[in-house]
């Protein structure tokens, strides 16, 4: 049964978009709490890629699952919708309104509607293709997908080689389509749901991501990445921001390219977040910037 007096206030949007300073504001005017949704943003060893709260913001509201896992952990969507949950409702025993946000879709849609329960995956199945992907790249993983799953293949987001090593270790393990055990029963939620997307004009998003590049490198991104290259075939390093600086590491490109590259790659992953996002017809839109809107569109919704 939902609780009439509680409201999540769900912020989204591609990275750089302005998600942490808008809840910061959100949090201050409602006196709550931002509970991350960011799958990187856990990870204590990696701080600058992720571009993490500055100790500075963490400071202006209170913040929980930054820094929480260690990327030598197991850890998982279904891992994270439990610790969520368990976050939101020490919250809501002592406040009317929560916040939570980041740029991680799924991670987004188990805490707001559940995910289905998947199969236990032998770790050797795992370990074999995170060895394929080093030395074969993603494609052949993904023809493979293709031919044991082509429902999601078709939906998957093909350039995220975690989903897709995830989607193929499930049909190895059972000999079942990944996509079988996805039935999408949404589970309703103790608490009312208000989801705010943030978007700003192209150009300018492409500008402020390729700023907030130039800033990671400043602020010492190669040497957070070399000091993880030992790790590099871990599930949570397989992501924009840390693969550039590898394959760099690898002598597979120069420098000038590895920069090229962390740029292009992060506007891209920055085009299937809208996408991923624009899905939900549940997400009403506003500039970033019109704070003084965003808090009266909560406070008429929630005295609905």
């Amino acid at each position: 049964m939902t609780n009439l007096n509680k409201y999540l206030l769900v912020v989204v949007g591609p990275t750089a978009v302005g998600k942490t300073t808008l809840c910061i504001r959100l949090a201050q005017h409602f006196d709550t709490e931002i509970v991350s949704a960011d799958s990187r943003q856990f990870y204590r060893e990696m701080a600058i890629g992720t571009a993490k709260p500055t100790s500075e913001e963490l400071a202006q509201a209170p913040h929980h699952l930054i820094d929480s896992q260690s990327i030598m952990d197991d850890y998982n969507v279904g891992d994270y919708e439990k610790d969520a949950l368990v976050c939101l409702e020490d919250i809501f025993a002592r406040k009317q309104v929560a916040i939570l946000t980041g740029g991680s879709g799924l991670y987004i849609q188990a805490v707001c509607d559940g995910i289905d329960e998947m199969p236990e995956v032998a770790p050797e199945i795992r370990a074999q293709l995170m060895g394929r992907l080093q030395q074969e790249g993603l494609e052949p993983l993904l023809q493979q997908l293709e031919q044991l799953d082509p429902v999601y293949y078709q939906q998957v987001d093909q350039a995220n080689p975690h989903r897709v090593v995830r989607a193929l270790e499930v049909c190895l393990s059972t000999g079942q389509p990944y996509s079988s055990f996805r039935k999408k029963n949404k589970v309703q939620r103790p608490f009312n749901i208000l989801k705010i997307g943030l978007e700003r004009d192209r150009e300018e998003l492409y500008e402020r991501i390729n700023l907030r590049m130039d800033l990671m490198l400043e602020q010492g991104l190669l040497e957070e990445v070399k000091a993880l290259y030992p790790y590099k075939n871990h599930n949570a390093l397989q992501t924009v921001g840390y693969k550039e600086i590898f394959d760099y590491m690898d002598n597979k490109h120069d420098w000038d390219e590895a920069v090229r590259l962390l740029k292009r790659n992060s506007r891209r992953y920055a085009k299937r977040q809208m996408t991923w996002f624009r899905r939900d017809e549940e997400i009403h839109w506003f500039s970033p910037q019109k704070v003084d809107t965003i808090i009266d569109w909560v406070d008429r919704r929630m005295s609905d």
